[in-house]
């Protein structure tokens, strides 16, 4: 072999800078469902498949559903808030918005959004896509980048602020990454800052638990909801995993009170009490999910470029349904 093949063999093989060994072809992600317990079995069909709904997506998120038969769904790379049909996987735009994030009902059925390039929790009334911005700022500053949004048993808008979007050629006013309260009047509070990166959160069914992921710590924290407040913070799971893996992130919860947190290779599921009972396991890392259909017995997943579906034997919380 002469030194030009030679030279040759080590350029493949040093693409990206990367080493023959670190290319080797990492095995095929694919959907499973890996039981860590049998009460595992209680959620899920031994035989339940996994259907696409569509696909060719930048980056998914915030997904809701809606029973005109279609899913909002950001694309956080092509800056769009879809509404994808449930039936044949078309798209249509709602809106172009600079990294649409988390979205969810309120109790009147608008739309929430957050918004991260304009830094604001944003509110779709009425119909067309006109939108209000509820909250741009706090003490003065302007939010990193506003992530996830859920409502709580009061009514009011709880939402998480990390500085994983700060948009580009702006600066981060805000020192912290925090938990907020929005009011109906208006005001808003700052729960807790002891968190590195907040991202995902959900109540309890029965109001009584607050839970909110943090992606850095790779954890999910509980806090007692006491009167808009929050008490009590501890630890109640970790999501370990390695580079790549993916990280707690959207989640949601289903009547039981069982939380269905998104992580490493898939959705982790947790009982109430902090048993993990076993892993959705993806063909694509999920960002985040949503209940839907009629009863809310079904798993809409944003997971990278695609959206998916996923029958359970469980029923959802859906907090705007109450």
């Amino acid at each position: 072999m002469n030194m030009k093949t030679v030279l040759a063999l080590m350029s493949l093989l040093a693409v990206g800078g990367l080493s023959a060994r670190e290319q080797e072809k990492k095995p095929e992600r694919k959907f499973e469902l890996i039981a860590e317990s049998p009460k595992f079995w209680e959620l899920f069909d031994r035989g339940a498949k996994l259907e696409t709904v569509a696909g060719e997506f930048g980056f998914t998120e915030g997904p809701v559903w809606d029973p005109a038969g279609f899913l909002y769904v950001s694309d956080e790379e092509k800056n769009i808030l879809f509404k994808v049909n449930l039936k044949d996987g078309s798209k249509e735009e709602f809106i172009a918005m600079g990294d649409p994030d988390g979205n969810t009902y309120d109790q009147e059925r608008r739309l929430l959004t957050t918004a991260s390039y304009l830094r604001a929790i944003v509110r779709f009334d009425g119909p067309g896509n006109k939108y209000k911005v509820l909250t741009d700022h706090f003490a003065g500053k302007k939010y990193n980048s506003p992530n996830d949004v859920v409502i709580g048993p009061d009514g009011a808008i709880y939402f998480t602020d990390p500085a994983l979007d700060v948009p580009p050629g702006e600066k981060q006013e805000m020192d912290y990454q925090g938990v907020y309260r929005l009011a109906a009047d208006g005001t808003v509070t700052l729960l807790t800052k002891e968190l590195t990166q907040p991202n995902g959160l959900a109540f309890s069914p029965d109001g009584k638990k607050f839970y909110v992921d943090d992606s850095a710590q790779r954890n999910i924290r509980v806090y007692d909801f006491v009167s808009g407040t929050l008490k009590n913070g501890r630890i109640f799971g970790e999501e370990p995993g390695g580079k790549g893996d993916g990280v707690p992130d959207g989640m949601r919860v289903d009547l039981k009170g069982n939380i269905f947190v998104t992580g490493p290779k898939g959705i982790w599921v947790w009982t109430a009490d902090g048993q993990h009972l076993g892993t959705i396991a993806m063909p694509e890392q999920p960002a985040n999910l949503a209940w839907g259909d009629i009863g809310y017995g079904t798993l809409y997943i944003t997971a990278t470029h695609g959206v998916y579906r996923l029958t359970t034997k469980t029923r959802g919380f859906v907090p705007w349904e109450k």
